[in-house]
């Protein structure tokens, strides 16, 4: 098996901010995507969008996706401890984000800045479609540093073998 890699989640501390891989990772997609896009942008004639318009649209995005992912957790997973608990909806630090919220909070600000600014869904869409491989990659490296989303347990040699004081409880899947 292979050994499961120590590495901190945590990158560096400054008092009590914590740079994390994690957010790392988010700011590392968003960066890719965002220059990919600018990047596409420059070979196509007629010009959908000039820089002004993408900064514009991707700071939509951004609020979007990670508004999206944040409450998509909340909804999706705690949503009983959340409701006994609101304050602790803007603690994002404390982990606690949803893919599905992510994807569902990028194309509701993907069609609302559409229609602000008359630009094609489907223009949109072909533009940052081709981006999001980039962003789901890290975001699944950004998991790995976190010993999290593994998978079903296994004993094959090609397995990640995990340390004992890893998880406090591991799940525990049905059998096929």
């Amino acid at each position: 098996m292979l050994p499961f890699p120590a590495i901190d989640p945590v990158i560096f501390s400054i008092g009590p901010l914590q740079v994390r891989w994690y957010g790392m990772m988010y700011i590392l997609g968003f960066l890719a995507s965002y220059l990919l896009v600018r990047l596409q942008l420059r070979w196509q004639k007629p010009f959908v969008m000039d820089k002004e318009r993408v900064d514009d649209l991707y700071f939509y995005l951004m609020v979007g996706l990670i508004l999206g992912a944040r409450l998509g957790y909340v909804f999706f997973y705690n949503f009983k401890t959340y409701l006994s608990h609101p304050f602790e909806i803007v603690a994002f630090w404390q982990g606690g984000m949803s893919f599905h919220g992510g994807l569902i909070g990028a194309f509701l600000s993907a069609w609302f800045f559409s229609r602000r600014y008359r630009v094609k869904l489907w223009t949109l869409g072909d533009l940052i479609i081709v981006t999001a491989p980039i962003g789901l990659g890290l975001g699944r490296l950004g998991n790995f540093i976190n010993g999290e989303l593994y998978g079903r347990i296994t004993t094959l040699p090609w397995g990640m073998g995990l340390s004992p004081g890893w998880a406090a409880a591991p799940p525990s899947f049905p059998a096929l």
